[in-house]
């Protein structure tokens, strides 16, 4: 039986690559291909492909990642298998958060790439390895600072009704003294989506400071 896939690239050069490569395999299927967010959340729910291949930047407000968080709830036995040239720690972990399955570069040889969409038919979650390293790397070192969390706030601190359980992570780290662009490593995301939440922290607390911040948290 024939695996369907569905392309969602912005590139017409590399979309038509891919058409190619899969129309030109035997055990595969073309169900259909598009460019953006727009195109994507209505032919992917119609056409109903096995793996749909997915770059994350398409030129829109909207990215792949954004059309994976759209259908990924509404039609869970899709399969997303991200194809794209970020290999950077943040899209990587929004990607796979979202609900990808797998996460290729585009320069992935094609016979690779044919062979991760089959892994993710089959149960696997493909990576390519410099990825498989980075998920590797970020577990060991999210589960170190975990253990530090655990440790250091048992019995110590509860978290504040107030601020939401993202806020009250971020108030959580501050209090360990860790930098911002420490915090942004940890949770994988960006220093000025932090920025942006200290700075809710301290409005939803009455406060102007990482200290008024933190003796908050504490109670004193």
């Amino acid at each position: 039986m024939s695996i369907s896939v569905c392309i969602v690239e912005d590139h017409p050069e590399i979309r038509n690559a891919m058409e190619l490569l899969i129309l030109r395999t035997e055990d595969f299927e073309l169900a259909g291909s598009c460019s953006g967010f727009q195109e994507a959340i209505i032919l992917i729910p119609a056409l109903r492909p096995q793996v749909t291949l997915i770059d994350i930047n398409l030129g829109d407000e909207e990215s792949g990642i954004d059309i994976i968080r759209e259908l990924k709830p509404k039609y869970p036995g899709l399969l997303f298998l991200i194809c794209t040239v970020y290999d950077d720690d943040e899209k990587i972990f929004e990607a796979l958060n979202a609900g990808a399955h797998g996460y290729v570069l585009k320069k992935t040889h094609p016979d690779r790439l044919l062979e991760a969409i089959r892994e993710l038919t089959q149960g696997g979650a493909p990576m390519s390895s410099q990825i498989a390293r980075k998920v590797v790397n970020a577990f060991q070192h999210t589960s170190s600072v975990r253990g530090i969390w655990a440790g250091s706030f048992s019995g110590k601190a509860k978290p504040l009704p107030v601020l939401s359980n993202r806020e009250n992570e971020i108030l959580q780290q501050l209090s360990l003294g860790f930098l911002y662009k420490e915090i942004a490593a940890n949770l994988y995301i960006s220093q000025e989506t932090v920025r942006k939440h200290v700075y809710h922290i301290y409005e939803k607390l009455h406060v102007g400071n990482r200290v008024e911040a933190i003796n908050k948290y504490f109670r004193r």
